[in-house]
């Protein structure tokens, strides 16, 4: 008797810890949990207007406003990961994240690679150089060494050029190397996307000049090979452009290069 007692109150103890158990995964009223999904975002944080950190470390700019927008639209918790831009792709094919906006170009190279979202920015080339430079055109590359980020379309666009043009190329991690470089006059010429260039032109006192040889593919958000994510942001993007949310972001982050 006593055993078949032990044997009711363990498994009637079991039962209330499961219960337990399924009340905290559902809620305190026993309700499903709105706890939202979480999307992974890639981005390099050194691409200001377009995502850099303030004072506090915290990463901000216009493609963290956009992605956090159209994370809200989908109903997801967004959360930001930062890395090296020459990185991005990779992190991409080996699905650590769901996403990247990173002022990426959509360029057909990286299409056999990534999939990308319709386009939601068009900026440009532009080359900057100190203000008491020389170099005012193409032709006055001539001899001097340009400086570019890891894996951007300008280091495409410079390798194309360099056909035409005799200039040495510098690879450097980062936009803010670059400008670092130009300053300490180890390079001459820092060929970025036009509305980082422009930034960087009124804060330091720098000049420059439009690249007139290409013409950009647009910024888009980039995706895993086959990702179903590619459709909801694109239809999360058609709303924010409708509803005027992308233009106020614009206008915000990109006025100065508009």
């Amino acid at each position: 008797m006593k055993k078949a007692l032990l044997i009711f109150t363990l498994m009637f103890t079991l039962v209330v810890l499961a219960a337990c158990g399924q009340s905290n995964k559902d809620g305190a009223n026993g309700e499903k949990s709105t706890e939202k999904k979480v999307l992974q975002m890639a981005t390099s944080a050194d691409f200001a207007p377009f995502e850099s950190r303030d004072t506090s470390g915290k990463p901000v700019g216009f493609d963290i406003d956009l992605a956090t927008a159209i994370a809200d639209k989908l109903g997801y918790k967004l959360e930001i990961k930062d890395m090296k831009f020459d990185g991005l792709i990779g992190a991409l094919q080996a699905k650590r994240v769901d996403m990247v906006l990173a002022g990426m170009s959509a360029t057909e190279k990286r299409q056999k690679n990534v999939d990308f979202s319709t386009a939601y920015n068009h900026s440009g080339e532009m080359f900057i150089t100190l203000k008491d430079s020389k170099v005012k055109s193409i032709d006055d590359l001539k001899g001097t060494t340009v400086g570019v980020q890891l894996g951007t379309i300008q280091e495409e666009g410079a390798k194309s050029l360099q056909k035409k043009v005799d200039f040495t190329i510098k690879p450097l991690d980062n936009a803010t190397t670059l400008i670092q470089e130009l300053l300490s006059k180890r390079i001459q010429v820092a060929y970025l996307d036009k509305s980082v260039a422009s930034g960087y032109i009124k804060e330091q006192g720098l000049a420059g000049f439009d690249d007139p040889t290409t013409s950009s593919p647009g910024m888009a958000v980039a995706f895993p090979k086959g990702s179903d994510l590619k459709d909801d942001v694109n239809k999360a993007l058609k709303e924010l452009e409708e509803n005027g949310k992308l233009q106020e972001l614009k206008d915000k982050w990109l006025k100065d290069q508009q």
